[in-house]
């Protein structure tokens, strides 16, 4: 089973995330950000992941730091959990609407870090949470868990529906690409030797 736990504090956060890569989409989140919570249930929901996330983080100043880190340490239990990824699928997309909203994403679990993310919300906040805190998720998680991220909101214009569309998308790509490949059995997907 590809488990990890892991824990990350600093003066601003105090995060424990627990990542199952061949999970049933179970989670538990307990971040003190309710949209954030709503989203990364997505990821496992979609992605068929057991994910658990408990946060305190300096919310008294806004939720940045909190939904940052978040990205960082789950970035960290992805890439502890992905292991050495020989017979993985490691390339992966999908397409998800919701209502008039359609988003892509595109992933290779490439051991390089990459983010291009195009996204205009249509407003600044949903409820609460800032839109921009999307992007600074993906960041994190990205440069930790060292993949390649394309995420493009291709139509919408409910600003939930986009989110949301962008994280299912992300669980269900993610999904794919970390399966094993009964073609590759210990064979690593890179002509390098490597990733």
């Amino acid at each position: 089973m590809r488990t990890v736990k892991i824990n990350r504090n600093t003066l601003e956060t105090q995060i424990s995330v627990s990542i199952n890569l061949d999970g049933t989409g179970v989670s538990s989140f307990n971040t003190g950000v309710p949209f954030l919570d709503h989203m990364l249930d997505q990821i496992a929901r979609h992605g068929m992941m057991d994910i658990e996330v408990n946060a305190k983080g300096d919310l008294h100043i806004d939720a940045h730091h909190t939904v940052e880190d978040i990205g960082i340490t789950l970035g960290q239990a992805f890439a502890q959990a992905i292991g050495d990824k020989k017979g993985i699928r490691r390339y992966a997309h999908a397409y998800v609407p919701l209502d008039e909203a359609l988003s892509r994403v595109v992933l290779d679990i490439s051991g390089r870090p990459g983010l291009e993310f195009d996204c205009t919300f249509t407003r600044a906040a949903i409820g609460s949470f800032d839109v921009d805190l999307i992007h600074e998720f993906f960041q994190g998680f990205v440069n930790h868990a060292n993949i390649t991220l394309h995420i493009d909101n291709l139509k919408g214009h409910n600003a939930h529906h986009q989110a949301e569309t962008i994280f299912k998308a992300f669980g269900r790509a993610l999904r794919v690409a970390v399966e094993l490949d009964a073609r590759m059995v210990g064979i690593m997907p890179s002509t390098k030797g490597s990733l």
